[in-house]
């Protein structure tokens, strides 16, 4: 071999350099086995705090609806008066299994089902193999924390949080098998809760006392339950444990914290000091215009109404109008209780200097019909008040955030992608959302939103699927098909508690073109191959015909 002049030494040791400089910069998921790759970018790292509630009606964010004026909720509102709020975010399949994992994969779930009902044979939680956003932040340097609610299976939680985290992977908090939870409120000196007025539906026979929907709580001793024990509260101040853990841990860090509330999920649990606010709520809340049609037909079903509602409105037996009032007010208030427990955590990061320093996002996982249809929580049809969540964010101070309203359609599937990009992280894999990070500064758009909307199994079965057309702020169309009776609805989402439109003729054309927009997405992608073989025959009629076969002899890549 020839001897190395400089020239070629010096390239060579340059080369080398920069090969191992990008090296340095590569992570793994899994080290050994090199797995899960993604880069570590240059860059300034911020903080980062995603805070979801379960289960929250549109009525209480959405600007406009009129009960989003009287629910006094400051704290939450901060977060998107220093950021950028989104009026247009959308779940892809609203129960809250599916819905979490859709956010913490970033990709469609893989299920469509709670694993509290679903029977032998459904899949119930996240895979192993599945990866979530946080895993990636915590194999690239961040000290990830958890508290609160996690129902998309402990394993995917421990990787992402480690061995100290807690999270209960059940759909209601373990009020009474919180071990924390039950010192917390011994240091208080608090005994645990009783309901001192206890909401019920009632059954089929409309006499029968039916589901509880929770409402007012006192202690077992009778005595008044204080806010600050309440088990939103408690949340909070766990959260801020964590908080101090990882700064005690390491200080030059960068945290990822994450605080999932159970509430404003029914069953309610509203503590006292809030009885002159619910006397002022009342005063405010109607009647659901859908819940008089409702009341009208004696609780049968509307016209164009596919069978599932009735399914859901024997579920719930909301037959006494003043049930669906209470309901609204401790819906309302409840929200509130959520509001002074981020309260306390935000004030806790203001104090610790962590305020400007942090990313901070506030969302849901699905939403509630709030007594629309003589009808509470959500379900698996296509009225759209359960496919919307609100998503607020704030960036760090110094990362050049624009504040805004945006009304264009997001997702959820949004918001892994976005994190992860604030924290300086690539990842190749795929994602089905995209970062928001250019929208929020101001500097670029999101791409328009073509979204595949699911249903599944909760209290009944009704496989389902729908898309959504945006064209402009007036005019926001949401489309469902259930797939066994082949019924399909249509909404304005620009009208709150709107009918389904799909039979009415001045909507035909709007029909015709939501059934060839799904159809599009449907048939472009094997993994909607399912929906594409009944949707194309139970709407043949409104579709150009299709070429071959539909047996796929040779199934499709």
């Amino acid at each position: 071999m020839s001897r190395l002049n400089r020239r070629d030494f010096m390239l060579m040791s340059l080369v080398a350099a920069v090969s191992a400089g990008s090296e340095k910069q590569r992570g793994y998921l899994e080290k050994k086995s090199r797995e899960g790759m993604f880069e570590r970018l240059p860059g300034r790292r911020p903080h980062i705090v995603l805070i979801s509630v379960d289960m929250i009606s549109p009525d209480c964010y959405l600007p406009s609806r009129p009960l989003s004026q009287i629910v006094q909720l400051p704290n939450i509102r901060s977060i998107a008066g220093e950021g950028t709020q989104f009026d247009n975010c959308l779940t892809t399949a609203p129960l809250c299994g599916p819905a979490r994992a859709a956010i913490f994969t970033g990709t469609y779930p893989p299920y469509l089902t709670n694993g509290e009902r679903a029977p032998r044979g459904m899949q119930l939680e996240l895979n192993p193999d599945d990866v979530i956003f946080q895993e990636y932040l915590r194999a690239g340097g961040y000290n990830t924390k958890h508290v609160g609610k996690c129902h998309v299976g402990i394993e995917k939680f421990m990787d992402a949080f480690g061995e100290n985290d807690d999270a209960w992977n059940r759909w209601a908090p373990p009020l009474t098998d919180d071990d924390d939870y039950v010192t917390f409120l011994k240091g208080l000196g608090v005994e645990h809760q009783v309901y001192q007025k206890e909401l019920r539906g009632m059954q089929f026979d409309r006499k029968t006392p039916g589901n509880s929907l929770g409402g007012w709580i006192r202690q077992a001793n009778g005595k008044p339950f204080p806010l600050e024990a309440h088990y939103s509260m408690y949340l909070a101040h766990k959260a801020l444990n964590k908080v101090d853990a990882a700064l005690t841990q390491g200080p030059d860090t960068p945290l990822y914290l994450q605080l999932d509330f159970f509430d404003p999920h029914q069953p309610f649990s509203v503590p006292a000091g809030f009885e002159e606010r619910a006397a002022e709520l009342r005063k405010h809340v109607r009647l659901p215009e859908s819940y008089r049609r409702v009341q009208q037909v004696n609780f049968g079903a509307l016209p164009g109404e596919p069978a599932i509602y009735q399914v859901y409105r024997r579920y719930w037996g909301a037959y006494d109008p003043e049930l669906v009032k209470d309901y609204i007010v401790a819906h309302l208030l409840q929200m509130e209780v959520v509001d002074h427990a981020v309260g306390v955590l935000l004030e806790g990061l203001r104090k610790r200097n962590l305020w400007d320093e942090s990313v901070i996002i506030f969302t849901a996982d699905h939403g509630e019909m709030n007594g629309r249809r003589a009808l509470f929580d959500k379900g698996v049809y296509f009225q759209p008040d359960i496919f919307r969540v609100p998503l607020s964010v704030k960036l760090a101070s110094w990362m050049g955030q624009r504040r805004s309203v945006v009304d264009e359609p997001v997702s959820v599937l949004d918001i892994s992608r976005t994190i992860l990009e604030c924290a300086c992280l690539r990842v190749e894999r795929h994602f089905d959302g995209q970062s928001l990070l250019e929208v929020l500064r101001g500097t670029g758009e999101r791409s328009r939103l073509q979204a595949i909307f699911q249903t599944g199994w909760h209290v009944g079965v009704n496989y389902g699927c729908g898309t959504h057309w945006y064209q402009d702020a007036k005019h926001h169309w949401f489309y469902g098909y259930n797939i066994t009776t082949g019924e399909d609805e249509l909404y304005d989402m620009a009208v709150d508690d709107g009918p389904n439109l799909i039979a009415e003729p001045e909507y035909a054309e709007v029909r015709k073109r939501m059934i060839r927009r799904l159809a599009v997405l449907l048939e472009a992608d094997s993994r909607w191959l399912g929906y594409w073989c009944t949707f194309r025959l139970h709407k043949a009629e409104d579709l150009p015909q299709a070429a071959g076969d539909m047996q796929m002899f040779k199934p499709r890549e």
